[in-house]
């Protein structure tokens, strides 16, 4: 079997408002029609994966059981991490280290974790780790 991730799914209070952070965060543009939801994604058609939002009544009251890590295209992390606290993010962990190494975690504006690691240009040459996973 095998599946594309079409959409990964935001349950919201406002859909709107909560899409709008996430398309100034992304970069991505902002699609909605007469229906609630409400879908972030690099371009239309969507070709990839979007970021879906969906009005709830019940509000979030948990840590994040999943949530993105960002890397930026351009800039380094620090300099996301303050463009996404100036559009309304806070930083709920800081996982720098004096070596330049680590991560930030923040939360959107209804509270959904996540994570803005350093981006390609600061980690430089690596090598992947390669593992097989077998049943």
């Amino acid at each position: 079997m095998s599946v594309r991730i079409h959409n990964i799914t935001f349950d919201c209070a406002d859909a709107r408002r909560l899409a709008s952070f996430w398309s100034a965060v992304t970069g991505w543009h902002v699609y909605y029609d007469d229906d609630p939801e409400v879908v972030v994604a690099p371009s239309y058609p969507f070709d990839g994966t979007g970021l879906l939002f969906i009005p709830v009544p019940e509000g979030k009251t948990a840590k994040n059981r999943v949530h993105l890590d960002l890397q930026p295209d351009s800039g380094t992390r620090d300099q996301t991490v303050d463009a996404a606290v100036a559009v309304g993010a806070e930083i709920v962990a800081d996982h720098r280290r004096d070596d330049g190494s680590g991560w930030v975690t923040l939360a959107d504006p209804e509270g959904n974790e996540f994570c803005i690691e350093r981006s390609a240009r600061e980690l430089g040459t690596r090598r992947p780790t390669a593992f097989r996973i077998t049943t």
